[in-house]
């Protein structure tokens, strides 16, 4: 609890002029987002090889879904959230061994994530778009 003349926030969540936003914390956040997108996205593709197995009907509108332009944008996060996900717990995992903790290194770490998880995802895309064709 603050006394009335300390007028300095309760929480660094306060954004604004109390608080800057910082790479770790939007990469904490988006760690959280592709966890939950990856959880979401694995169900969907479980339905489809229920479907595939079982319910050719069912099956056959979802590959409409998934051949429409929605269904590619959603395809194409799917990716960037399985490579960002995959990158960034390899930096969590570097940081279990108790490296890449100052400032600098953290940074550093959470850019080759950012650009490991796009550089990542486009390759696949255009392996895609290459082999099987849009």
């Amino acid at each position: 609890m603050t006394r009335p003349q300390d007028h300095r926030p309760l929480s660094p969540f306060m954004l604004g002029p109390y608080y800057r936003l910082q790479i770790s914390s939007v990469l904490s956040l988006l760690h959280r987002v592709t966890g939950f997108a990856l959880s979401i996205g694995l169900i969907l593709f479980a339905l489809w090889l229920i479907s595939a197995a079982y319910y050719p009907d069912c099956y056959a509108d979802i590959q409409a879904l998934a051949a429409s332009i929605v269904g590619k944008l959603f395809l194409f996060g799917w990716t960037w959230a399985f490579f960002y996900h995959l990158g960034n717990g390899i930096r969590h995992l570097n940081w279990d061994l108790g490296k890449g903790f100052t400032i600098p290194e953290m940074t550093r770490s959470g850019w080759v994530v950012v650009v490991f998880s796009l550089s990542m995802t486009v390759l696949t895309w255009a392996i895609i778009i290459r082999k099987v064709g849009l």
